[in-house]
This record gives C-alpha cells, sequence and structure tokens, in this order.
C-alpha cells in the first residue's frame, strides 16, 4: 500500500502543471470561443495557448520579409509533445486508478466510493442529456420554393 500511495503521488505531482495548463486553456477557450484562423493571429500569451491546447505547439512570430528574397517560416515538429501528452493521459489515467484502488483498500465502507464512482458518471450523461433540444432548420443549401403571397387574378 505504501508504494502505492507513493506512486500516486509522484505520478500526480509530475502531471499537474500540465494537466493545470490543458484544465485552464480548456476552460478558458470554452467560455472565450474567440478561435483563430492562423497561428500569426496569436499575439498575447493566452491567444498562444490556444495553439499549444489545439495544435500542440508554442507560435512564434516571424518576419516574412528578407534581403535575399526569401520568406522564412517557422516549422513545428509536435512528435516530443504528443508523446509527453500521451504520457500525461496514461499517467492521470494510471494515477486515478491508484487514488480508487486505495479509496476501496483503505475504506472499510465501501458503499461511498461506489456511490462516488457512480454519480461521477451519471451526473455528466444527465447533463448533456438535459442540454439537448431539436430544432428545425430550413437547409440554406436547398431551399424549398416560395408559395406566392397573393392569389392569381383572371
Amino acid at each position: 500500500m505504501k508504494i502505492l500511495r507513493r506512486l500516486h503521488l509522484y505520478l500526480g505531482c509530475f502531471f499537474a502543471p500540465l494537466l493545470l495548463l490543458y484544465i485552464g486553456s480548456g476552460w478558458y477557450f470554452i467560455q472565450f470561443e474567440a478561435r483563430q484562423k492562423s497561428d500569426t493571429e496569436a499575439v498575447t500569451f493566452v491567444q498562444k495557448l490556444y495553439w499549444i491546447h489545439t495544435k500542440q505547439y508554442y507560435p512564434r512570430q516571424t518576419e516574412a520579409t528578407s534581403a535575399h528574397g526569401t520568406i522564412t517560416q517557422m516549422t513545428y515538429d509536435t512528435r516530443l509533445f504528443r508523446w509527453l501528452l500521451y504520457g500525461l493521459v496514461a499517467g492521470v489515467t494510471m494515477t486515478i486508478a491508484l487514488g480508487v484502488v486505495m479509496a476501496f483498500q483503505t475504506l472499510k465502507n465501501k458503499g461511498p466510493v461506489w456511490i462516488s464512482l457512480a454519480l461521477g458518471i451519471i451526473i455528466p450523461v444527465l447533463f448533456l442529456w438535459l442540454g439537448q433540444t431539436q430544432k428545425i432548420f430550413e437547409d440554406p443549401f436547398n431551399p424549398q420554393p416560395v408559395p406566392p403571397t397573393g392569389s392569381p387574378t383572371k
């Protein structure tokens, strides 16, 4: 049990900064849906977080002109950062599993653990279901012919 606790502790500490980055930027981009079409639009640090969160790179501004008639442009290889994120997913999943295992092993009454797990599934599904409505819109690509407003006179 001591090894599980220590592993849970170290995994949590290692992945906490990156997880907080993704949780914080994810919250921000849900609250403020200002999407950027190009990384050249990213000027502030918060705008650059969008590109870290969605494309896994930190955009840098470059000059578009050169004395030799060429254009300098940044290119990004995101493989290393993506592998770090895969590690984040695996590590956080393992940390969550260790936390659940420790909850079952340390508590005599397992009922609250089962209830917490069940509510952790039921409440998000319920909120997603309650947030759905069906609306009917006209198809802009296949508009229906509009009937004449007046009746024909003879």
